[in-house]
């Protein structure tokens, strides 16, 4: 009897043990989630390095710790950053050295204690394909308008912002890329005149828990729009642009931003054989309002002679052109590069005189997706695939733009928040994108392929 006591007493110590150590690490790991605000996130990537972002609530130490997904046993440790409030509580890590073409795992350590995410943390590093193996194929995803409802700053009535599981979906397809087009935040009117509430709103939308999957696995790449510029409509007379423009460099992990002398958050980047230029609608822009004349801009000089040369050094079979506003839309009631023809037609124009081949146009903004096409005379046609809006309220399409001549029949949809998807492969004499339209639960609306030697001058294709 004293025997069987002893071994129920040594029992009941060893169990209260357990459940104290249980309690211990619960504590300990619901301490590190209250520290981390938001990320891991994946930046740019290249061959042989790679970006990370991540946002904590207080000062911390942040580190990551890496390795390739074939060898668990090779890892490496990143430098260690200590976040602090002048700098918004942001870590950023630049990991250099990385063999190209190679998957990478990764773990977030804060205070140096493992703080495990519910969800896969990746990140990749460019093949050196050239004068190997045909460009690799890959998958970007892109969308617009991501709007994330804070109830005291909101407006009064029926939030404008839902659908937040699409971030899930989005994540649940494995883009190798992630191009964020614009309105990727929504300031409100107690925000864009100071750089706090400007601050807040990012930290804010960017702490969505539905958006960490997405952040964590994806190489993201950002620009913006009026809504994470400024006020609505806002453009090159808005008071805290350079303001404006530090955050959105603070936020996001982009390899670039403007050209020497010319700033913005423009910028051109290769992934495999496929180049993207990615535009600034709104730190030069003219206001909307101004005569349509030679002098009225939407990009401005600099930036449109930086892209015409960028597009005719370029040797990329596709030559993908982002901007936050519909590019090609000959019926947009709204902004739109229609309402500044001078410099629409100077750029398509110079496509065209210049014999470019290869370009398709992404653009965000009007709260419905659809894909344009337009045919100029003795040159190839020309594509716009708007991707709008993530959780924003939606835009119905009014009667009379439903017979829209430019749209490609069957691509409209007003009826759901959805995202966009562009599938390149095929070897490297023959190259083809299949453009794809998904809504938040993952249904595909519409598909349309397109084979690089169907964008090139006529001369060319013979």
């Amino acid at each position: 009897m004293k025997r069987m006591f002893l071994v129920t007493f040594q029992a009941l110590v060893a169990l209260l043990l357990m459940m104290a150590n249980l309690a211990l690490i619960t504590n300990s790991t619901l301490a590190q989630e209250s520290v981390l605000r938001s990320g891991p996130m994946v930046g740019y990537g290249e061959q042989r390095e790679v970006m990370l972002w991540v946002q904590t609530t207080r000062p911390a130490d942040v580190q990551l710790r890496y390795w390739p997904v074939d060898q668990p046993a090779n890892a490496s440790l990143s430098a260690l950053v200590h976040t602090t409030a002048a700098q918004d509580h942001l870590a950023r890590f630049l990991l250099t050295g990385l063999p190209p073409g190679t998957r990478f795992n990764y773990e977030l350590y804060l205070g140096g204690a493992l703080t495990a995410r519910p969800y896969r943390l990746a990140f990749q590093t460019q093949p050196q394909w050239q004068w190997r193996t045909d460009p690799p194929a890959f998958t970007v995803a892109f969308g617009s308008c991501a709007y994330v409802n804070e109830e005291i700053f909101d407006r009064p009535g029926k939030p404008y912002g839902s659908d937040y599981e699409i971030f899930t979906t989005l994540a649940a397809q494995q883009p190798d890329l992630m191009l964020w087009i614009g309105d990727n935040t929504y300031y409100r009117e107690p925000d864009w005149y100071s750089e706090a509430g400007m601050r807040h709103r990012f930290a804010h939308t960017r702490a969505l828990p539905e958006l960490q999957a997405l952040l964590g696995a994806a190489h993201n790449y950002a620009i913006w729009d009026d809504h994470d510029y400024g006020p609505n409509d806002s453009d090159r007379s808005y008071r805290l642009r350079q303001t404006a423009l530090q955050i959105f460099k603070d936020y996001w992990a982009n390899p670039g931003y403007g050209s020497e002398g010319v700033p913005g958050v423009f910028m051109r980047f290769e992934w495999g054989d496929i180049e993207f230029f990615m535009l600034d609608d709104r730190y030069h822009r003219s206001p909307n309002r101004m005569p349509d004349t030679p002098d009225k801009a939407m990009f401005g000089e600099a930036q449109m002679q930086w892209l015409m040369e960028s597009l005719v050094s370029s040797r990329a079979p596709f030559k993908i052109v982002a901007g936050g506003n519909q590019m090609l839309n000959p019926m947009n009631p709204n902004e739109a590069f229609s309402k500044y023809q001078h410099e629409r037609e100077k750029l398509l124009q110079w496509i065209q005189t210049q014999k470019i081949s290869g370009v398709l146009f992404l653009s965000g903004d009007v709260h419905h997706s659809e894909l344009m096409k337009i045919a100029p005379k003795d040159f190839y046609p020309l594509y716009d695939f708007t991707s709008s809006s993530l959780t924003a309220g939606l835009s119905r399409v009014e009667k009379e733009g439903l017979n829209n001549p430019a749209r490609v029949a069957g691509t409209l949809v007003d009826d759901a928040h959805s995202f966009g998807i562009l599938r390149f492969e095929g070897p490297r004499t023959d190259r083809r994108v299949t453009l794809e339209c998904y809504d938040k639960d993952g249904k595909k609306r519409w598909q349309h392929q397109v084979a690089a030697k169907e964008l090139r001058p006529p001369e060319a294709r013979k």
